[in-house]
């Protein structure tokens, strides 16, 4: 394989797994155009230039039992590359050399595309029911020698450095991943107002909608925690959507364009199934919407399943759950809700690396401004629901699908709900459809919409063919 900007060699073609024990050795002939990419790089230098900033910070990355790391510094405007020894870093990543070797390929198979995770130590292998899904660092997927060695909070403060020094290091090596091509637009489709909601838990609010469409489907779609309903600025656009469909997107309460809701206190937000269920049949209500399909990802895929179970007193008339399961559960971390962290910086982080990484750059980096832009506390407090707060296990069985269909879509990039779980969790639903996208992540409505609009289109045939 010739790459694109790499060394023209495929590193994975002459070396073994074993190879990649002496990560340093493995990265050598690059490293040289890497320091040389990294003086140029304009997301490194958005990232390092701060006064802010005024004594070197150094960091490791290496493979699991070895001594021998790339040691990364960082001063104001500058991130410098070289090997050394762990004992000179803040922190280290350590992964296993068969999974360094993974990432460093040109188009990394899921989950290998993101070295993230939270801040634990090694954990049991993470296994939904006959898979075993094992990722790098991942939210939900851990495996032993796959570690943050070291001070955990310095980690936690130069999430952004680290994650463009090992992309910079990947295109270096192997070159860039092909990302597929986003189609320029020059005219939007979308309006946008306010209405006042009440519901559960939260009470009175003023929230933001936006509507396109003219077709006779209504759907309503939700965006996912801490975030905002610009996630489908692209699907909403779309013109076959837009003669099938008429459209609707809210912000939910306190997020996005939305205002706060009545008893709301900066870092205090919380969410549950009945404050989020009433929300989305309050929406429902005010705006006429006529038997609707509700379609959200991630802890809206998850309420999907909900409302789906209470489709009678939500008023839907089908979901479809993107990146949703009946049960997710993690031991939480504090980052995202801290007072010794920028939330604005470690929050997309965080979730940056679920994306696929075929994704075009200016989607992904969408979905990074948009975590970036929510209030204090606010994705912590979605995460209530998403970690635990939600438990349908024992209700899939009785959802009434000739009412309301249930159709699951799940990115295959994701490794916080894999498509492993959410097939397991259809597993349990009579009639249940799910299906697993190809090239697209935990994100697949923004990352690249014209691919997902192809898989929801879908789903909207099943579902208004059960229904009929």
């Amino acid at each position: 394989m010739q790459n694109q900007e790499g060394n023209g060699a495929d590193p994975q073609s002459a070396s073994s797994p074993h190879a990649w024990a002496d990560l340093p050795a493995q990265l050598e002939a690059a490293l040289p155009k890497a320091n040389e990419a990294a003086t140029t790089d304009g997301q490194l230098l958005a990232f390092t230039t701060s006064n802010a900033i005024d004594a070197p910070a150094t960091f490791g990355i290496k493979a699991a039992g070895s001594d021998n790391a790339l040691l990364v510094t960082v001063t104001n405007g500058k991130a410098q590359i070289r090997t050394g020894s762990t004992d000179d870093a803040l922190f280290t990543l350590s992964a296993l050399p068969e999974q360094w070797q993974e990432f460093f390929r040109q188009t990394p198979v899921a989950p290998y595309q993101s070295y993230w995770g939270i801040r634990r130590q090694a954990r049991r292998l993470w296994e939904t029911h006959a898979d075993v899904y094992v990722g790098m660092f991942g939210m939900n997927i851990k495996q032993e020698g796959i570690e943050v060695q070291g001070d955990q909070n310095a980690f936690a403060h130069w999430t952004h450095v680290w994650r463009r020094v090992l992309e910079i290091l990947h295109d270096t090596l192997v070159g860039p991943t092909p990302v597929d091509e986003e189609p320029e637009e020059d005219e939007d489709h979308i309006v946008g107002r306010y209405v006042y909601v009440t519901s559960p838990v939260w009470g009175k609010c003023k929230i933001f909608y936006e509507q396109s469409g003219e077709g006779d489907q209504d759907i309503l779609f939700l965006h996912t925690a801490g975030s905002d309903s610009r996630q489908y600025h692209g699907v909403l656009n779309d013109e076959k959507m837009r003669q099938k469909c008429r459209m609707t997107v809210f912000d939910l309460p306190a997020h996005g364009r939305s205002f706060p809701y009545e008893g709301y206190w900066p870092g205090m937000h919380t969410n549950t199934e009945d404050s989020y269920v009433g929300c989305i049949a309050a929406v429902i209500k005010k705006l006429g919407l006529n038997k609707p399909i509700v379609c959200g990802a991630s802890m809206a895929g998850q309420i999907c399943l909900a409302v789906a179970a209470r489709a009678e007193e939500v008023g839907a008339g089908g979901t479809i759950p993107l990146q949703g399961s009946d049960y997710l559960n993690m031991e939480r971390q504090w980052y995202d809700r801290s007072p010794y962290v920028n939330q604005s910086l470690f929050n997309p982080e965080w979730i940056y690396g679920m994306m696929s990484p075929t994704a075009p750059l200016k989607n992904r980096q969408l979905v990074w401004h948009m975590y970036s832009a929510q209030a204090y506390g606010i994705f912590h407090g979605d995460l209530d629901f998403y970690f635990g707060g939600w438990d349908g296990r024992t209700r899939m069985a009785g959802i009434d699908t000739k009412k309301c269909p249930v159709y699951m879509l799940t990115g295959e990039y994701d490794w916080s709900n894999t498509p492993a779980m959410s097939q397991a969790t259809c597993d349990k639903i009579p009639g249940g459809m799910h299906q697993a996208m190809k090239g697209l992540g935990h994100f697949p409505a923004t990352e690249n919409p014209k691919v997902f609009v192809g898989y929801v289109l879908e789903a909207i045939d099943h579902i208004q063919k059960t229904r009929s």
